[in-house]
């Protein structure tokens, strides 16, 4: 006798929750109905952008709810009507408790870190930042707060050097992925213990929350490594930020990546001691001094440009006589 898997009500919005979803499709689970955002103008022409979870789910014919609000008593209806056994969310809205405690199984959320560590909007971005070596993805069962329900699973990974935030988030994409997979089986089956998040008294919980406009500009007075992590933690999107400054012009500067002095080491003969000071080498290379030395600026995108590497804005631009602002 074949064993009847769990139906399933996916919730998600972003490119990070399509690979759950294709998981969960393509193991042969029934998705009984996948929700996502409403679609919404965007660009230029203000045309209705659709979502890359609606995306999926048209393409793959599963049934669709676009609700603008989730306490709506038509849309809670809707899902009790679905009879789902567990619902799955990732990188989606805080649901309502009249939404959360539907299911018989419970609705597990995927969250990209370690918990209780960077709960919050932008998880992936704060790791970096903070100069992390390693983090993860935990499935956790919603409660009435953010990201403080009782633990489920969890995979750890290494953060290398070399990665950014697009790096990592595409990483932990696809392990959080097979860890819905994995957490709905164990669910299913009745093997999963959920657990309480540990918080010790004595370790500080370092909270992830949204990342605003005035959150990415750099302060040259820090340390290197600091703003080094920042650069990177804050790559590709939404950009570290600094502005140079000329006698009569600015030009702000989005910075993607950088490096900590040079391949053989840090620089410091002939540096000026003071941070904040634009510094070129061999024609093409471009440092920036900080609190404990300085780094050097691989790619940036100057406003109203593309992207380029520093080797490329200094054969287009003279930095003589600019300064950062």
């Amino acid at each position: 006798m074949t064993e009847t898997l769990p139906r399933i009500v996916f919730m998600g919005t972003p490119w990070f929750a399509v690979a759950s979803l294709r998981a969960l499709h393509e193991n042969g689970y029934s998705v009984a109905c996948v929700v996502t955002a409403p679609d919404k103008p965007a660009g230029r022409g203000q045309k209705l952008a659709t979502t890359p979870v609606k995306d999926y789910a048209v393409a793959n014919r599963l049934p669709l709810l676009q609700p603008e609000r989730l306490r709506d008593s038509s849309f809670v209806s809707a899902l009790k009507d679905l009879n789902a056994d567990i619902f799955v969310v990732v990188a989606f809205r805080m649901l309502p408790e009249e939404v959360w405690s539907i299911p018989r199984m419970g609705t597990f959320n995927l969250h990209a870190s370690l918990l209780p560590q960077y709960r919050g909007a932008a998880p992936v971005n704060h790791a970096i930042i903070n100069g992390e070596t390693r983090t993860g993805v935990t499935t956790f069962l919603i409660d009435k707060e953010i990201d403080t329900g009782k633990i489920l699973l969890s995979r750890e990974t290494e953060i290398f050097p070399g990665d950014n935030a697009g790096s990592l988030y595409d990483r932990l994409m696809e392990i959080g992925a097979g860890l819905v997979v994995e957490t709905v089986k164990g669910l299913h089956e009745g093997k999963l213990n959920p657990v309480p998040q540990k918080t010790e008294p004595d370790v500080i919980i370092h909270t992830a929350p949204k990342i605003f406009p005035s959150d990415t500009v750099v302060d040259w007075k820090e340390e290197a490594v600091r703003i080094h992590n920042k650069i990177r933690g804050l790559s590709p999107y939404p950009g570290a930020v600094t502005t140079i400054k000329s006698e009569n012009k600015t030009l702000r500067l989005k910075l993607f990546e950088s490096r900590l002095g040079t391949e053989d080491g840090p620089v410091t003969a002939g540096m000026p001691s003071q941070s904040g000071i634009l510094v070129v080498r061999e024609k093409s290379r471009l440092f920036i001094t900080c609190d404990s030395g300085e780094i050097e600026i691989l790619s940036l995108q100057p406003e109203g440009r593309k992207k380029m590497t520093s080797s490329e804005f200094l054969r287009g631009f003279n930095l003589a006589g600019w300064v950062i602002a």
